[in-house]
């Protein structure tokens, strides 16, 4: 049912957008259902409020209230900062909002909102984009645009409201990736990609980190995870850090809306250079680095401390984000890093003897290949890394994972993983862990090996795992031969004789014409 109702929703506020660029569009959109989202807890808590104090039998009941001392009370702001309820004056209210959809003035109305619920609540201070009044979406979309927020239904308590709206918004979030193609890959990692760093790290509690986070997929994934295994999110710390101001203040709204609470610095900014966590040593960190980059090094960065296994190439930052990673894990931490397959086995600069550095330190735990078509924003190969600071178990060896058969195609140009596959590549690096109840761990060709450091050496340190797996056991046998070359052999035939028949209907042809030969 919600399924739907997220389809409908998608269908019909894309329609709405006409010429605008989705880039663009998704802002206004996130933005609104965020709004509608801080107002209808509110209102839902407000409804509860109203409920305890005239019910003679609570322990909030108002005795002999009048009507204006009940309103009065509601007003009371400590009610809901004791449920994690955003303030909403009454202006910014989505009901008043929505009596001035059709006002040619809407847009200033949204922003002169914003700017109210912002000065209410500090947590959301900088966050909240206020582009409606300049947004140039032709007259009357915008109206149009709240109407169509307004269909949504977000429940009749704040956490009904907040897992509605987060699947509405984190389906939105994949819509507008989709739309627009290679930009949608900056803010927007797909699900199944972090479905599967999750699977296997099971971040459960502790400090999680993400140093470029994008909208936020790797928290909103760990949260479901933890809830779905009887956690609760409370139990761990969520750091991040991006340096694109929009795509930050997406994260911060798509955490807000879960109440998640969270630490994405004091502002946008590059994590090389302006490293908001210096101090942070994190039990867990997942990440989705852009693949690559060539513009990320400044002079400061020589001699950086994070650098432990060599300076980094200043034309790739590949390097740079593994050894940053490194840098910010406990001694007892676990990272799992999404790549471009090239890190695995490139040795341009130095990026060979780093690679090498790391795997002699012992701190390359997995190696997983991903299949291709993965992505919205490049078909460039991937890898998933996972490091450690300290092996604890199989120590001198590397599991190598080979995926790139495993995935299922959802669009003529998009692939995912099942929950089935996530599961297997999970299971089996907690059976190579020596994870309980894990089950034993065994060699499967084509799939998975584990390796030791002395063969990998060998190899010139490559982490490929294609290298490694060798070929998947085909069952074979002497009968099973002599059927199929039996049939190939007649089908040979077949097409031998069709293109016999072809070869004369095309001399029959030429000779029509006067050609002969």
């Amino acid at each position: 049912m919600l399924d739907d109702i997220k389809k409908t929703l998608w269908a019909t506020a894309d329609k709405l957008r006409a010429n605008m660029d989705a880039a663009e569009y998704k802002h206004l959109v996130l933005g609104l259902i965020f709004v509608k989202y801080i107002s209808d807890t509110f209102a839902a808590r407000r409804t509860e409020l109203t409920m305890r104090l005239t019910n003679p039998g609570d322990d909030y009941y108002f005795e002999d209230a009048s009507t204006d001392d009940l309103a009065a009370e509601l007003e009371d702001r400590d009610y809901y900062k004791e449920v994690n309820a955003f303030w909403v004056p009454e202006s910014a209210r989505w009901e008043s909002l929505r009596a001035a959809a059709k006002q040619p003035d809407i847009g200033k109305r949204i922003d002169d909102a914003l700017s109210l619920v912002e000065a209410e609540n500090p947590k959301l201070k900088g966050i909240l984009d206020k582009r409606y009044a300049r947004a140039q979406l032709p007259d009357g979309k915008l109206g149009e645009l709240v109407d169509l927020v307004s269909t949504i239904g977000f429940g009749d308590t704040p956490s009904a409201a907040r897992d509605t709206l987060g699947q509405v918004y984190e389906y939105f979030l994949g819509m507008f990736a989709s739309a627009e193609g290679k930009r949608g890959g900056q803010f927007y990692t797909p699900a199944s990609i972090v479905k599967t760093l999750v699977a296997v790290l099971s971040p459960h509690n502790g400090q999680v980190y993400d140093p470029c986070c994008g909208s936020g997929g790797m928290f909103v994934q760990s949260e479901k995870f933890i809830e779905a295994h009887g956690g609760k999110i409370r139990d761990v710390s969520i750091y991040g850090q991006e340096s694109n101001p929009t795509t930050w203040r997406l994260t911060a709204m798509n955490l807000a809306i879960r109440g998640i609470d969270f630490n994405l610095g004091k502002e946008p900014g590059d994590t090389f250079t302006r490293n908001q966590h210096a101090d942070l040593r994190a039990d867990f960190i997942l990440a989705n680095p852009p693949f690559n980059i060539s513009d990320w090094w400044h002079g400061s960065l020589t001699g950086d401390p994070r650098w432990v296994y060599g300076d980094p190439p200043q034309g790739n930052a590949n390097y740079a984000w593994l050894q940053h990673m490194l840098h910010h894990l406990k001694p007892t931490g676990w990272a799992g890093i999404v790549l471009a397959n090239g890190s695995m086995s490139s040795s341009q600069n130095n990026e060979g003897a780093i690679r090498a550095a790391m795997v002699e330190a012992d701190v390359v735990e997995v190696m997983v290949a991903l299949p291709g078509q993965l992505f919205f924003n490049t078909q460039i190969p991937a890898c998933l890394w996972f490091l450690v600071k300290q092996k604890t178990h199989r120590k001198g060896e590397v599991l190598f994972i080979d995926a790139r058969k495993l995935a299922t195609m959802i669009s003529r140009v998009q692939s995912e993983f099942t929950d089935e596959v996530i599961e297997r590549i999970a299971a089996t690096v907690a059976a190579w862990r020596g994870e309980p109840d894990a089950g034993a761990y065994q060699d499967i060709a084509g799939f998975c090996r584990s390796v030791p450091l002395a063969e990998i050496a060998q190899h010139g340190h490559v982490l490929t795992p294609g290298r490694y797996v060798g070929a998947e056991a085909v069952e074979d046998n002497d009968e099973d031969f002599a059927t199929k070359m039996q049939q190939l052999t007649v089908k040979l035939g077949e097409q031998m004789a069709k293109g016999a028949e072809l070869d004369q209907l095309i001399r029959q042809k030429l000779g029509g014409l006067g050609y002969e030969f």
